[in-house]
């Protein structure tokens, strides 16, 4: 093989390198989604949406789980196949899962800018060798 021919193959590979290292950022950024909690009072919890809850009860204890169901006096929730039962009276705070789409998109630009970091210093690292 003449160096030239081996060039070739060299720069296709850094060039294969660097493909699969942009797909990899690029499927960070389809998966990465961010969630916050917004606390909300007990009578504004929707019991027909089956949303994701942290509760803190007054002995500091805190759950998070699936809403089941709730009425007047009690809320019950599902964790890991079990359901929890916890009483209006004993919850200190609720919060309910929300989707943010700022927070996702924010980390998402922070992906991208990194990804195009790192390329660029693979790319000048591979056409300095």
């Amino acid at each position: 093989m003449t160096n030239t021919h081996q060039d070739k193959n060299g720069e296709l590979e850094n060039l294969i390198k660097m493909k699969k290292i942009i797909y990899l950022f690029a499927l960070s950024i389809l998966f990465q989604s961010c969630f916050s909690y917004k606390t909300v009072d007990y009578d504004n919890i929707n019991s027909e949406k089956k949303q994701t809850l942290r509760i803190e009860k007054e002995d500091r204890t805190k759950i998070k789980g699936k809403l089941v169901s709730k009425d007047d006096k009690k809320i019950i929730i599902k964790k890991s196949g079990k359901t929890q039962t916890v009483l209006q009276e004993n919850i200190e705070e609720i919060r309910v899962k929300k989707f943010s789409i700022i927070r996702t998109a924010v980390g998402a630009a922070g992906t991208y800018a990194a990804a195009l970091v790192i390329g660029a210093v693979v790319f000048l690292a591979l056409l300095a060798t």
